[in-house]
């Protein structure tokens, strides 16, 4: 007979709170399948070690399974670091930290991080090339910094300008390909490579560059403006997620903010 306390039920609770954000996590990924498997896997060990007692498959499970969790920390090894930058990146995380750290008089407006001297080239910019689908590619660092992906590109340092973005993005330009990086309040690099995502939700008719604006937005708290080549629509992707079909007021708003 099963003989469940008060502290066994908290306990299947906590678990269940866990697999359910780890299903979250994951269920827009093509690692879904393999999550599936797992837990499939852990009810038959359940079952056959906990509830049947059968002792000598249950060795044979009890074994597999310490293995198995090297295994799957190596299948998962994306979704993990995701999961742990989303709990550090989550507001009240963060409205802690910022418990913490020491108060910096700022008459700027706490949900703007950047300010219109700063956005207004990058977004009229964006106008313009969305005009005349111009393909473009622009990622504004927040917190986390993007060293890693400056360095497989072009490095600039110049002062963020409409002109020089769109002669950056001009078709017959070699650094139009790849990403532009805006940090520091500056254009710092151009033709940078950025992670692809895979997620199965992403619309047909997006190409390379909403991928690659995806899965910069999927392991960084980077913002990625996209413009479209092919129908000139402007789309921004921030924590794994996008915003298609954006205008002129709402683009200014997310740009400001660095994030939606």
């Amino acid at each position: 007979m099963l003989d469940f306390g008060l502290k066994d039920l908290i306990d299947i609770f906590l678990v269940a709170i866990f697999l359910f954000f780890g299903y979250k996590l994951m269920k827009k990924s093509r690692s879904v399948n393999i999550f599936y498997g797992v837990l499939v896997f852990i009810s038959i060990w359940i079952l056959v070690s906990k509830v049947l007692e059968m002792k000598l498959l249950g060795g044979i499970l009890d074994q597999l399974v310490n293995v198995g969790a090297i295994a799957i920390i190596i299948l998962f090894q994306e979704e993990i670091r995701h999961f742990f930058y989303t709990i550090g990146t989550h507001e009240r995380v963060n409205r802690l930290w910022r418990f913490f750290k020491p108060k910096v008089n700022n008459s700027f407006e706490e949900d703007y991080r950047y300010d219109r001297e700063t956005i207004m080239p990058i977004l009229m910019a964006c106008l313009n090339m969305s005009k005349q689908k111009t393909g473009a590619l622009i990622v504004m660092q927040n917190d986390l910094p993007l060293g890693d992906f400056i360095r497989t590109g072009e490095r600039i340092d110049a002062k963020i300008s409409q002109r020089l973005i769109e002669n950056i993005f001009f078709k017959n330009s070699p650094l139009h390909d790849g990403a532009m990086i805006i940090s520091g309040g500056q254009v710092t690099a151009a033709s940078c490579i950025l992670p692809i995502s895979h997620d199965l939700d992403i619309p047909k008719e997006f190409g390379l560059r909403h991928r690659a604006a995806r899965g910069i937005s999927k392991e960084t708290d980077a913002l990625a403006i996209v413009v479209s080549e092919e129908t000139g629509g402007i789309t921004a992707s921030y924590n794994n997620e996008y915003l298609p079909h954006m205008d002129a007021e709402r683009l200014e708003r997310v740009l400001m903010k660095g994030k939606f």
